[in-house]
């Protein structure tokens, strides 16, 4: 349902961008040059599927990936210009989406649900790295 609103919302203020993008240009705005690697743990994403996006962002010109000067394995991911544009559009539109689902909750209410909710984060967190363990 909030995903449903949140895509919505972002349509609705004429930003081509989906959860998922506008999840990594937040991790890369807070943390300009993280790895792939960083980035794909960061947004709980595996690598290749991390990577697909990068190419949709760095052709839309919202990211682009530089190879780490000590090993070329590794890529580093950067915003753009127009991605940190992007990016604080998108925060208009999640204090919008924010303000909606806290209507008529108390703050202590907001506040239990946060506890909630990153407790169940992490349990499925442990759970994936179990399963990770195990393979």
């Amino acid at each position: 349902m909030v995903d449903y609103y949140f895509q919505e919302g972002l349509e609705n203020h004429g930003l081509d961008l989906t959860k998922e993008q506008m999840v990594v240009l937040k991790k890369v705005n807070d943390q300009d040059g993280l790895n792939q690697n960083e980035l794909a743990f960061l947004t709980f994403r595996d690598k290749s599927s991390l990577a697909r996006l990068l190419v949709k962002m760095e052709r839309k010109g919202y990211i682009y990936r530089r190879q780490n000067s000590q090993d070329k394995r590794i890529n580093e991911v950067f915003l753009t210009p127009e991605g940190e544009e992007i990016y604080k559009r998108c925060k208009v539109v999640i204090k919008e989406i924010l303000e909606t689902m806290e209507q008529n909750l108390s703050e202590t209410e907001i506040l239990d649900t946060i506890r909630i909710l990153k407790q169940v984060q992490q349990n499925f967190s442990a759970e994936k790295a179990i399963i990770e363990e195990r393979v």
